[in-house]
């Protein structure tokens, strides 16, 4: 017997929620407003069905209007005309040897990233997120920094990597303890701090206590050193700070870190010293990865000592993780060792971060959009194969011959 799926109405359906906004990335006053704007709640209301609607999305994750018990029928059948709660496609899952995760996500047609779970001792973990698709800061160490910029995310679209990894996770509704999925850090694709925006609005979602709820204190922005947003980055967020440095003199971190070139250290120093809300409980991640030959000698560890004299950090040393075609190679373990050691002896914490996730190109540096890595041809014949392979459950839309 032959096959022949129809997948017509699933494309319908699927235009169909494209053209329905998606509330995932509202903050909660946004949520109240376009309740009042689309007609469907009073002013009076409004805040209290925002609340509502918040709790199903953010704390069950819910992705069904119809799975809102505590909301009136009629209402449900509204909201489901006018609004989406889906998720976007997951496009490919890989798990490493370590147990790192990383998820390729479909945003929209040619529009994907990846993101990466990373497990730690226990049941906790952290969330690598992207904040854009591409980068435009071109950092030579940096597999995503080979592949152009396409365009930032929304923050519905940085909320949706978490609601994601939650997902796959099994982690709803939100856990108030022993949580698996226990920290977010923007240390994936992209520049957060050009998309700010997005990032404020994502980071406001997944802070709220009556959703997913984890602690500013608990969300890391790293940014390559866009000086003029640093401020802004602190009072709307109140998220640690993390800074992707990698060199202690100009001439250096020129090559490596490109934007350095616009924004040279003194000034980020100075920037970064003025970060709200900097002080011992609140530290500067500095990170630093180490090129062998490049920037891993003990003279290097003794400039990088003096560079951050006063400020309240941390230093994680991260052993470079190889690309394919990457220019650098990894600085040999003693040398590592030795400069951490110049480190911890000044006073600073500088844990050597483990690699995790090398052998599915999911550490610090490898990440790069699957559609970047294969030809568009390809990647479309591949699509429209998987689209015409018959549904080995038989689905009921097919047809048979």
């Amino acid at each position: 017997m032959t096959v022949t799926l129809d997948l017509s109405r699933a494309r319908e359906a699927g235009a169909a929620r494209a053209r329905r906004p998606n509330l995932t990335g509202l903050t909660r006053q946004g949520l109240a407003d376009v309740l009042v704007e689309a007609g469907l709640v009073p002013q009076a209301k409004a805040r209290m069905r925002a609340t509502q609607l918040w709790r199903w999305m953010h704390h069950y994750g819910v992705t069904d209007f119809a799975q809102m018990t505590d909301v009136a029928k009629e209402l449900r059948a509204a909201l489901s005309e006018a609004f989406d709660l889906s998720r976007p496609e997951v496009v490919e899952r890989q798990v490493s040897v370590d147990g790192t995760r990383k998820w390729l996500i479909r945003m929209a047609p040619g529009v994907e990233v990846e993101t990466v779970f990373i497990p730690d001792v226990g049941r906790s973990g952290a969330l690598c997120v992207s904040s854009q698709v591409g980068c435009t800061l071109n950092c030579t160490f940096c597999h995503t920094g080979t592949q152009p910029l396409v365009r930032n995310l929304t923050a519905a679209e940085i909320v949706a990597q978490v609601q994601v990894a939650r997902d796959e996770l099994g982690e709803w509704p939100s856990p108030k303890e022993d949580r698996r999925l226990s920290n977010i850090v923007f240390m994936g694709m992209g520049e957060p701090l050009y998309n700010l925006d997005s990032v404020a609005d994502a980071i406001d979602i997944i802070a709220d206590h009556e959703g997913i709820a984890i602690s500013r204190r608990r969300i890391t922005v790293s940014t390559s050193g866009v000086v003029p947003q640093l401020k802004a980055l602190g009072e709307r967020t109140q998220a640690m700070l993390a800074i992707s440095l990698h060199a202690t003199n100009d001439a250096l971190r020129d090559e490596l870190v490109p934007l350095n070139r616009k924004y040279p250290i003194a000034e980020l120093m100075d920037g970064i010293r003025a970060y709200p809300g900097l002080g011992n409980a609140r530290r500067v991640t500095f990170e630093y990865v180490m090129l062998k030959g490049v920037n891993d000698s003990p003279a290097e560890a003794r400039a990088l000592v003096r560079l951050l004299a006063g400020i309240p950090a941390k230093i994680n040393l991260i052993p470079f993780n190889p690309w394919p075609g990457s220019p650098y190679a990894c600085s040999d373990w003693g040398a590592i060792e030795a400069f951490a050691a110049i480190l911890n002896r000044s006073g600073y914490a500088s844990p050597i971060r483990t690699p995790r996730g090398r052998d599915i190109l999911a550490a610090c540096g490898q990440l790069k959009s699957e559609s970047e890595k294969e030809r568009a041809s390809v990647r479309r014949a591949r699509e429209r194969a998987a689209e015409a392979a018959p549904d080995p459950d038989g689905d009921a839309s097919g047809k048979p011959d």
